[in-house]
């Protein structure tokens, strides 16, 4: 055994590994070292979502009946994202001294302190949306300055903090007799969101006037620095809906025309222990492609959750109860998404001790959410189908188009998938990972370069719409290979099992089981090597296919570049040398090369080479006319057929255009 094995550990950096090298960070260092943990990033979204945490607070307050006005400034500061102050007439925070921190306010506690606040108990919130105990202090952890007053017991109190450090003891600032609540002003930290970071009104502005929608007892004044105002967002603005959402759901309608000239909404509340309520509003419109806004205790749930369920399952439950009740045989086929496809709908849930799947509650996994939705709303839906009989026969017909439709989308794609093999009872192939194909029709295959890059496109992949074909290196070059070699090979045998479509003269697009073919190999030499191949196959053996436009080329990144807080991805070289220049012009980066696309974890392949959101795709075409047809088949011939002397040919051509510092980079 070597005596290094005994010598003192040590970092990456020479430093000794003991337990001076353990940190133990305190107070609110956590939330500036790690802000993603609890606010999803550094991001536009982020910075907005440090308003939502201030905003929720004080809508708890008018939620639990002891508030009724909220004001939301906005303030354009040169050289910051802006400044933001919200006032709620609630009850105050606490300013007198804690019991477990000694010479210091409840304030400066809720203030300075992770997971504090009144909302664990159910003592002081029958329902909130602040839960944990740590949104207004991390707001406070990312700002340059955080300033709260306090009107309690007609006396005015205020505190001041910068980057989560608490700058003096709270102070008295004098009477307050007609004044009562709490006031939050806050400048986020350039620091972590960036210099160029800055607040968008009219995304803070319809944040303020969706909160009004769900709480009809509370006025919200909304106020920006004119230089800030627009023709959508105005300097001053005062939102009261005493119809809730229903209002909300009116406007975003307008004159549209809806299958039902009544939209169908209601609230329903629910006393005693469950202590919840549920209010919502839906309507059909014709040509819709349908929008869906849901909350919890008035936090947006942009990616729904239990409560959604528990919406779908009683509209689903009450039109196919309506269609067995008129005598419509078929409606017990209706399934969720024939109702809910194409429907404006909005939700909104109150309930105790709400749980969401992170702390930006993006989603609400409350499992008792799901059955009490569906119990508040399945009675009323079959009163509004019975009630007006002509009305319920109107949605269930609307209804059932889009079932038939959807049944007929789905015939089709079984026709799709049942290729010429499936004749002779020929199995896709073991290594297919298969899509659903339940999605919106944009169905894909990737062809993936290795086991190891298809175990990541697996987990990285939308289920409904991705399959993923693993295959091993390089595949035959089927212009230099005689029919029988190519009869032969297994891993094309895989491809022209998973295209489903033949190939030669028995190729019929029509038949091709997906909508786009994806070429997914390493962004290296030997990555492009194997596109080229799959390039050659799919141009000799489905010219129809690679002119239909199926064929696509992924762009996966070669580096990952980070400098500070910012990263980005380069597909290639000179891609890399360019956002050196610009990108992260004068800051010293860090380049990080992947070797292969299994070196890449799940999510950095989704966001950069699957996400149909964010990805880069090369179409492989040919042209129309035959004259181009036929210079693609001679170029083809040369670089890839049997003779070598035309690629030794091609290459000796094309020497003086290759660049010595690319080669050397």
């Amino acid at each position: 055994m070597s005596d290094d094995l005994f010598e003192t550990p040590r970092g990456p950096t020479g430093e000794a590994y003991d337990g001076s090298a353990i940190e133990v960070l305190e107070g609110l260092e956590p939330v500036r070292r790690r802000p993603g943990m609890y606010i999803g990033g550094t991001d536009e979204r982020a910075l907005h979502h440090l308003v939502a945490e201030v905003l929720d607070n004080a809508m708890d307050e008018a939620v639990a009946g002891h508030a009724n006005r909220i004001e939301v400034s906005l303030e354009d500061v040169a050289g910051t994202a802006g400044k933001i102050t919200i006032v709620d007439n609630g009850r105050g925070i606490p300013v007198d001294e804690h019991p477990k921190f000694p010479g210091k306010s409840a304030l400066e506690v809720i203030l300075s302190t992770l997971h504090s606040g009144g909302k664990f108990s159910g003592k002081a919130y029958a329902t909130s949306g602040g839960l944990h105990g740590v949104g207004i202090s991390v707001v406070n952890a990312l700002s340059t300055l955080t300033r709260v007053e306090v009107a309690r017991n007609k006396e005015l109190f205020a505190q001041e903090f910068s980057r989560g450090v608490t700058l003096g003891p709270i102070q008295k600032i004098g009477a307050a007799p007609n004044r009562r609540g709490t006031s939050v002003s806050f400048t986020p930290d350039p620091e972590i969101f960036g210099a160029d970071a800055r607040f968008k009104a009219s995304r803070l502005f319809k944040l303020v006037r969706s909160k009004a929608y769900l709480f009809a007892g509370v006025e919200i004044r909304w106020k920006c620095s004119p230089s800030l105002a627009s023709e959508d967002v105005p300097a001053e603005a005062v939102f009261q809906f005493p119809g809730g959402l229903a209002d909300h759901l009116a406007e975003q309608i307008g004159k549209r025309e809806c299958v039902t000239t009544q939209a169908f909404s209601g609230t329903q509340d629910f006393p005693g222990e469950l202590n919840g309520r549920v209010e919502w509003a839906i309507a059909w419109p014709l040509w819709s492609e349908g929008s869906y806004s849901y909350y919890c205790n008035t936090i947006p749930t942009p990616d729904g959750g239990t409560h959604e369920q528990g919406l779908r399952a009683a509209l689903t439950k009450g039109i196919r109860a309506f269609g067995e009740l008129v005598g419509n045989k078929k409606a017990k086929e209706i399934a969720p998404e024939d109702v809910v496809v194409g429907c404006e709908a909005m939700l909104s849930v109150f309930i105790r001790d709400p749980q969401f799947q992170s702390q930006t509650k993006d989603r609400l996994t409350s499992p008792e959410a799901a059955r009490l939705v569906e119990n508040a709303v399945r009675d009323h839906f079959d009163h509004f189908l019975t009630d007006n009989m002509d009305r319920g026969k109107a949605l269930l017909a609307y209804v059932m188009e889009r079932m038939d439709e959807r049944l007929r989308r789905k015939a089709e794609r079984e026709v799709k998938r049942k290729t010429a093999t499936n004749a002779r009872k020929l199995r896709l192939p073991g290594k297919l990972t298969d899509c659903s194909g339940e999605g919106s029709g944009e169905t894909e295959l990737f062809i993936v370069e290795g086991d190891s890059a298809g175990g990541s496109a697996k987990q990285a992949r939308d289920r409904k719409t991705q399959a993923i074909l693993p295959i091993r290196g390089k595949i035959l070059n089927v212009a230099s290979a005689t029919n029988d070699k190519i009869r032969a090979n297994s891993e094309i045998a895989d491809l022209l099992l998973a295209m489903g479509c033949g190939s030669r003269k028995d190729c019929n697009p029509d038949l091709l089981r997906y909508d786009r073919i994806i070429i997914m190999t390493d962004a290296d030499v030997d990555g492009a090597h194997i596109a080229t191949l799959l390039m050659t196959f799919f141009f000799q053996e489905m010219p129809e296919v690679v002119r239909r436009g199926h064929i696509y080329l992924a762009q996966p990144p070669l580096y990952r570049l980070t400098a500070g807080k910012e990263s980005a991805y380069a597909r290639d070289d000179a891609h890399r040398i360019e956002l050196e220049k610009t990108k992260f012009k004068g800051k010293k980066v860090e380049v990080g090369r992947f070797k292969g696309l299994g070196e890449m974890n799940p999510q950095q392949l989704r966001e950069t080479t699957m996400d149909p959101a964010k990805r880069s795709l090369l179409r492989i075409t040919l042209p129309q006319e035959y004259e181009g047809r036929a210079q693609v088949k001679d170029l083809v011939d040369r670089l890839m057929g049997r003779n070598p002397e035309h690629r030794f040919q091609f290459i000796q051509n094309r020497a003086a255009e290759i660049d010595p510092d690319m080669i050397d980079a």
